[in-house]
């Protein structure tokens, strides 16, 4: 029997989750090597994205869209832990090889990419392509809630029944950012990554650039 892969109402239209192959394919690799923490808001954002470009009318594609939120917290994991970029560009990098080894379109995979690494970083996003704009927006919805009511009731309640949100979802998640960053402290210099090992580390300490400006070479 196939799986009923409708989940969340817009109005009288119904979000769905892509059912092609490659769709298929990237929820395989998410669901094998996420926890389902991740993995389940990894779909939420992918909807509330989609329901938020068809509320307003945005020209994106679904496929696309679906693969960028797959993967965008994909750099969280284990197998990321002796990386020292930021987690979004290791997310945006194996999007980009899952892409091109199917071969894809190098201007898609762009659009990818640029979604998965510009998915934490504010003001930016929102005015490039649909795709990257309703990552973040999809993102700051699951995570903190950022446009919450711009959704209605039902739409909220479809999304989170077909993929629940954990009990204690926000400490959870915090957790989840604390482990995938804690290794790579200097990742996070410059974006707001640095709350999650400020919040769970008493012993991180911030970079400030005003400090590194004052002591630089030129002040020498």
């Amino acid at each position: 029997m196939k799986e009923d892969r409708t989940v969340a109402t817009n109005g009288k239209s119904s979000i769905q989750i892509p059912d092609s192959k490659l769709a298929r394919e990237v929820t395989e690799l998410i669901r094998d090597t996420e926890s389902e923490l991740l993995f389940n808001h990894s779909i939420r954002v992918y909807l509330w994205g989609a329901l938020l470009g068809e509320r307003r009318s945005m020209r994106f594609d679904p496929e696309l869209l679906y693969v960028a939120a797959m993967f965008h917290d994909i750099g969280l994991t284990s197998i990321y832990s002796e990386s020292q970029l930021r987690f979004e560009v290791d997310g945006a990098n194996a999007a980009r090889d899952f892409l091109r080894s199917r071969h894809i379109s190098e201007a898609d995979v762009d659009k990818v990419w640029a979604a998965v690494a510009l998915h934490t970083t504010p003001g930016i996003p929102e005015h490039m392509h649909a795709e990257i704009a309703l990552v973040q927006a999809g993102a700051g919805m699951d995570v903190a809630g950022r446009g919450f009511e711009h959704f209605t009731d039902e739409q909220r309640n479809a999304v989170v029944g077909a993929y629940p949100r954990d009990t204690d979802f926000a400490h959870k998640m915090i957790d989840e950012f604390y482990h995938g960053m804690k290794h790579r402290p200097a990742s996070t210099f410059g974006t707001f990554n640095d709350d999650f090992l400020a919040h769970k580390d008493p012993g991180f300490e911030r970079v400030n650039l005003c400090s590194i400006i004052l002591n630089s070479n030129w002040e020498r």
